[in-house]
């Protein structure tokens, strides 16, 4: 009775529009007032969720990846995949991918990804002849790299959510690949999307401009590496890197490239506190509402159900992604991973698969929700910026989604891919 009040007060509220970390927040208490657990409970739980060391880290990772892009870090990594990979036909969608790819690993974020490359590549392309809908399925899906591609503070997330210590080190590591393999993926369907529309064939402008282009572009990458070298090398805490990182691109870019005020600057700082904020907020929500769910114990419920289902790993881990890529289409990122970690990581787990190794499934499925409707809003900020519907772009991505997919499909059943990377470094 407990785990039906629970999950159908939250799909209530949810569906009449309340906020997530309100609507977690809600469905717990309403609950515990059910089972006349004391109220202070609630409160105690959302202290005790927030007040995580690792979870510093976030801050600072927000903090660096809006100040590189105010900074115009963006536009730097675009020249240099417009010098290596423009000379493809269709080649500002392999420069898209590319630069998203790199844009990805300095900032950990898609909606930043997407704002900032958006910006800076949609115009271009409308100037070359390419059509809105393909530049907008370009940028928003190639901006989900961001997620896998390391640093990114969704991982953070999930290794305070799994509460059995998994490595963010070898989180970091287990997502290049991945991310590698994705982009890749997403590089290829652009180029044969492109091939079948007839677009244009860019220059090569020479190796003088492309490393001309690649030194200018090497300073705003450095903070990347500082990040995961220094977690992986056992020098940094992820709060100490996120911190350093913060402190080297505000020298890079109020010294180096000379791009960033003090509006921008003031700027950076806000919404790094506005998303701080909201972020903590859902996840000592989620913190709550985990603690009535294990209570209840709906993991254990959910293991025996899919155990009667099925005892097959490799169907277990199907229905897995099915249900978080149904839940992406209209619940954001960060709260899903808080609640479906807890859920779902046990369940895998049981049936021999590795923590990391989950949570890149984990991330890429929840990723490609951010540009799935109706709740995408990856995809609502690449067509707000392309100035198209949602539906002229929706009708003709499926191409996009088919690689993603496939991908994900390949992450999720080889785990080699995920987990070399961390056995050989870790």
């Amino acid at each position: 009775m407990g785990l039906t009040v629970l999950l159908f007060s939250l799909l209530a509220l949810l569906v009449l529009g309340v906020p997530v970390a309100m609507a977690l927040l809600a469905a717990s208490l309403l609950t515990f007032m059910l089972l006349d657990v004391d109220l202070v409970v609630g409160v105690q739980r959302l202290a005790s969720g927030i007040n995580v060391f690792s979870l510093m880290a976030i801050p600072f990772f927000v903090f660096a990846g809006d100040l590189m892009y105010r900074a115009g870090i963006a536009e730097r990594l675009v020249r240099v995949a417009d010098a290596a990979l423009g000379r493809t036909r269709g080649g500002l969608g392999q420069v898209n991918v590319g630069a998203s790819m790199m844009f990805g690993a300095v900032s950990g974020s898609a909606v930043a990804s997407v704002s900032a490359l958006g910006s800076a590549l949609m115009p271009m392309m409308a100037k070359k002849g390419y059509h809105p809908d393909y530049a907008v399925n370009v940028t928003c899906t190639a901006a989900i790299l961001g997620l896998i591609i390391p640093p990114s503070h969704n991982m953070i997330i999930y290794t305070a959510s799994a509460g059995i210590g998994v490595s963010i080190g070898d989180l970091f590591l287990a997502g290049v690949l991945p991310g590698i393999l994705a982009g890749s993926m997403l590089a290829v369907t652009a180029w044969l999307v492109a091939r079948r529309r007839n677009y244009p064939r860019g220059e090569f402008p020479g190796w003088y401009a492309f490393l001309r282009a690649l030194l200018a572009a090497i300073p705003g990458l450095v903070s990347a590496l500082i990040i995961i070298v220094g977690i992986v090398g056992g020098v940094f805490t992820p709060t100490e890197s996120a911190a350093v990182a913060v402190a080297y691109t505000v020298l890079v870019a109020v010294f180096g490239y000379r791009s960033l005020g003090l509006k921008g600057f003031g700027l950076a700082v806000t919404g790094a506190v506005r998303t701080t904020a909201m972020v903590m907020l859902i996840i000592g929500s989620a913190a709550v509402f985990g603690w009535a769910l294990a209570v209840l114990e709906g993991p254990s419920q959910l293991a025996e159900l899919v155990s009667r289902m099925t005892d097959s790993p490799v169907l277990v881990l199907l229905i897995v992604i099915l249900i978080l890529l149904l839940l992406g289409t209209f619940m954001d990122m960060a709260p899903l991973i808080i609640i479906t970690t807890p859920i779902f990581l046990p369940l895998v787990m049981s049936f021999g698969m590795d923590p990391v190794h989950f949570g890149i499934v984990l991330m890429l499925a929840l990723g490609i929700g951010l540009v799935t409707p109706p709740v995408g809003s990856v995809l609502f900020v690449g067509s707000a910026i392309g100035k198209i519907r949602i539906e002229e772009a929706v009708r003709t991505i499926w191409p996009f989604y088919l690689a993603l997919l496939v991908a994900l499909l390949l992450i999720a059943y080889v785990p080699a891919i995920s987990l070399t990377l961390p056995g050989l470094l870790s």
